[in-house]
């Protein structure tokens, strides 16, 4: 049965993640980034899909989100750079906060 609850900013957190991981390795030739862009972004989408099917399964996204939002905002903390650790740090916080408000209603 399809859903009409696409988790359209589930996907595009996702692909922003994914899309970041690529820049990273592109930009820096940073294998990390791209290994860790693929990870955190396969399992956005993955979780991204769940909740569209049941909007009520966003613990992984939830998860995603909060790793992100951890590892990021440290490395925005020590670095004061806002590209790509702020950017990601802010779209985490938002993440998180949208699905932390859907897991606890």
């Amino acid at each position: 049965m399809m859903s009409n609850n696409i988790d359209y900013l589930g996907y595009a957190y996702a692909s922003i993640v994914t899309l970041g991981g690529l820049i990273g390795f592109i930009k820096a030739g940073s294998t990390t980034s791209l290994v860790a862009g693929l990870l955190f972004g396969s399992l956005a989408a993955f979780a991204a899909n769940r909740a569209s099917t049941n909007p009520k399964n966003v613990s992984l996204a939830l998860a995603v989100s909060l790793v992100l939002l951890l590892v990021m905002g440290a490395r925005f903390y020590k670095s004061g750079k806002f590209m790509p650790a702020g950017l990601v740090t802010v779209l985490s916080l938002f993440s998180a906060a949208r699905y932390g408000y859907r897991y606890i209603s």
